[in-house]
């Protein structure tokens, strides 16, 4: 940009924006449009060299990262070809070596994102400010001889601390600026020494800066001192307080040639100081947001793991213990799911208040993210001290939450590490009191536990099992089983359940509870399913051959499973391509699926039957009941329980849950099955009072398909009567 003095008030700067963010540089674009400025786009580094040869810019907004090239590579060009404009960086990096290359290149400022809107406009004025300024010194260095008064009044004009001083370091000229700025009057200061606004601890840097006496290249650049500011209080006397400014210094010496010696002689500096405060403030926040967790001002990960390892050196040199702590919430997602995520966040933020305030002084909190916390405990006397701390978190975490009105309860999981014992990196330290956490909430949660070398094999022993349940699927060890449902009226199996069943290669047979809940919490139960319904539909083909094709098949339905949307058309197109009658299929959901997702569940419930397949309702009872599901949902069985079924002992007793559902499923016009029925007490109580079909040992254990058919054939050849059992036919 080349202004004459006649051009000086109609300074209409180019903007150059520069990154490969559209929503950002849209943002960008949007944030100073309207500002009197014209501003060109450039998604590239190549686009934007492209128009600084063909436009000449002021100030250019520069990302350091471009798909094509970095922001130093363009700035090494802008200086190369020596382009007459500024630049202002942006970027993410959180690394300084960026900031120190941008800067060495002759970068105006730096900015990290996520900057403010008003950060960004004030760098942006205050590096156009700067341009103008020059235009302005060369305007008032041409008309100086004509106007004086011109010269003193632009001077005082400028946004920044001008000042001359003399060989003793004394002020010899201020502009007002130092008024607003600083609080002084002109004639506060004139004569007075430099140290007199200077910070004491900043004195020493003072004396280098304010006695400049160098003329070239190598003077003073970019020095930042604290100066102190007076306030007006009330009518009395100006006086100091605790304000404090941080300003951005340029100085320079004054020389007069001696013509006698021919050398330079010093008579004093002149200089312009910068109001930096704000930007100081700033880089302060975020620097602090850097090492902090937004929603709690916790220490995040990154500080808490400077602060534990600090405190490894310290426990390493003085021989002492220290523990570190892996807290998790429970409860803490249904709370979220439930009354959303800004009730959530509340739920964090007093959680975090109320762990810090059991802690020691020299204690670290922090949060890891999500619901997770992470404590360091230097200088334990014993391991007491770490279990009476646990204990303080969980008994704190019981009482209640009141979320605006929602009083809500949680209780946390806690696992412990110590050094050295549990290991003497940070990494271990973590990753140990992780396993102890999870060793509790495998264990009920809602307590706190030590680690042990033996929790580690478990960990390993979780992992091992994953790898082996995928090899499972590719090796064919998954097989179904299958628990005959029998009228005990007539004798006769009229249904069966499938149960599915790992063949392992070195632990042997493996019932569904050993592995499934595993498989549900590491995302396998969908490829599981998928394999379960096909291996259904081929043992249903063996079933028909054998004339059983009116007895009718049962599976249990993963609510992961469900919720997966093609599941509907997984189940007709294996229904489909097997020929098999959906009649002869019943889908068996837990009460939980209710809950999850109640409309969504309703919908695939009802494709279902509207296909000819039936739903029962398995557990019924021991989870969140509501007879407002056996309306809502489309509900053709409900299964009672054996957890209920065992509380069977005495033929004449009273067992009224047992006789509610039996009386809810008879008034719903629902189909009634008994599941764990093991005793002929229990066969004989439930026949007596309505329920006529069962499955349980007193009749079959599962079995494999290769026995199912035989014991299919077998009562084909046994009359009805043989096949019931003898107390039942008494």
């Amino acid at each position: 940009m080349i202004l004459t003095p006649n051009d000086a008030s109609a300074f209409y700067p180019r903007l150059l924006l520069v990154d490969d963010e559209p929503r950002l540089l849209a943002s960008l674009h949007a944030l100073l449009s309207g500002r009197g400025y014209h501003l060109e786009t450039a998604a590239t580094g190549a686009d934007a060299l492209a128009q600084l040869d063909k436009l000449q810019f002021d100030l250019v907004l520069l990302d350091l990262r471009l798909p094509d090239m970095s922001g130093h590579d363009i700035m090494d060009v802008i200086n190369a070809r020596e382009m007459d404009c500024d630049v202002v960086v942006m970027s993410g990096e959180v690394g300084i070596d960026s900031a120190i290359g941008a800067l060495k290149r002759g970068a105006y400022d730096y900015l990290r994102k996520p900057y403010s809107p008003e950060e960004l406009i004030k760098t942006v004025d205050n590096a156009l400010q700067k341009r103008r300024l020059k235009v302005d010194n060369h305007t008032i260095t041409q008309r100086l001889e004509n106007s004086e008064k011109m010269y003193r009044y632009l001077v005082d004009s400028s946004p920044d601390l001008i000042y001359t001083l003399n060989h003793a370091g004394e002020f010899t000229f201020v502009n007002d600026r130092a008024a607003t700025l600083l609080g002084y009057e002109r004639d506060e200061l004139l004569g007075k020494h430099y140290s007199l606004v200077v910070h004491d601890e900043d004195q020493e840097k003072a004396r280098y800066a304010f006695n400049e006496r160098r003329v070239d290249q190598r003077a003073s650049r970019n020095v930042e001192l604290r100066l102190k500011c007076k306030t007006a209080i009330g009518s009395a006397e100006r006086t100091f307080n605790n304000t404090l400014m941080t300003i951005s210094l340029n100085a320079i010496g004054m020389h007069v040639p001696d013509n006698a010696v021919r050398k330079h002689e010093f008579f004093g500096t002149y200089g312009v100081a910068r109001d930096i405060t704000d930007r100081k403030r700033a880089e302060e926040t975020i620097s602090y947001q850097a090492y902090h967790d937004i929603l709690t001002d916790l220490p995040n990960r990154v500080l808490f793991k400077d602060r534990l390892g600090l405190a490894v050196i310290q426990a390493k040199r003085k021989l002492s213990e220290l523990a570190v702590m892996f807290i998790d919430l429970d409860r803490f997602k249904l709370v979220n799911d439930t009354l959303g995520h800004v009730k959530g966040d509340e739920l964090l933020k007093q959680a975090a208040a109320r762990l810090k305030d059991c802690l020691r002084k020299g204690d670290t909190l922090a949060r890891q993210g999500g619901d997770e916390f992470t404590i360091v405990l230097p200088e334990l006397r014993d391991r007491n001290d770490a279990k009476v701390i646990a204990e303080k978190f969980l008994e704190t975490l019981q009482k209640p939450f009141d979320l605006d009105g929602h009083v809500v309860h949680i209780s946390a999981s806690i696992g412990i590490a110590v050094y050295p014992s549990d290991g003497e990196s940070i990494d271990e330290l973590l990753r140990h009191a992780d396993i102890a956490m999870y060793q509790v909430k495998a264990l009920g949660k809602n307590g706190h536990s030590f680690y042990h070398a033996s929790m580690q094999d478990v960990s390993h022993q979780k992992i091992a099992l994953e790898q082996a349940l995928r090899k499972a699927l590719e090796h064919g060890e998954l097989e179904m089983y299958y628990q005959p449902q029998l009228d005990v009226a007539s004798g006769r199996i009229i249904g069966a359940e499938g149960l599915m069943r790992w063949n392992h290669p070195q632990r042997g047979l493996l019932s569904a509870g050993e592995f499934l809940p595993f498989a549900e919490e590491n995302g396998l139960m969908l490829p599981i399913s998928d394999w379960m319904i096909g291996a259904l539909c081929r043992d249903l083909l063996h079933w028909q051959q054998a004339g059983a094709d009116t007895i009718r098949l049962s599976l249990n339905l993963s609510p992961q499973y469900l919720d997966r949307g093609d599941f509907f058309e997984k189940m007709r197109g294996a229904l489909t391509r097997y020929n098999i009658s959906p009649a002869q299929i019943e889908v068996e959901i837990t009460e939980n699926i209710c809950i999850r997702n109640p409309q969504y569940a309703i919908e695939q419930l009802n494709k279902l039957c509207q296909l000819g397949v039936s739903v029962a309702i398995d557990d019924f009872g021991t989870g969140y009941s509501s007879l407002s599901y056996l309306h809502r949902f489309p509900i053709h069985t409900i299964k009672i329980d054996q957890s209920f079924v065992k509380e069977i002992h005495d033929e004449s007793g009273h067992y009224p849950v047992i006789l509610a559902i039996i009386s809810i499923a008879r008034g719903l016009g629902l189909h009634l099955v008994a599941e764990g029925v093991e005793t002929e007490v229990q066969a004989r109580y439930l026949q007596a009072n309505g329920c006529s079909t069962m499955q349980g040992y007193l009749f079959h254990r599962p079995i494999s398909l290769g026995a199912f058919m035989d014991v299919l054939a077998a009562q084909e050849r046994i009359a009805p009567q043989a096949a019931a059992p003898r107390a039942l036919q008494a």
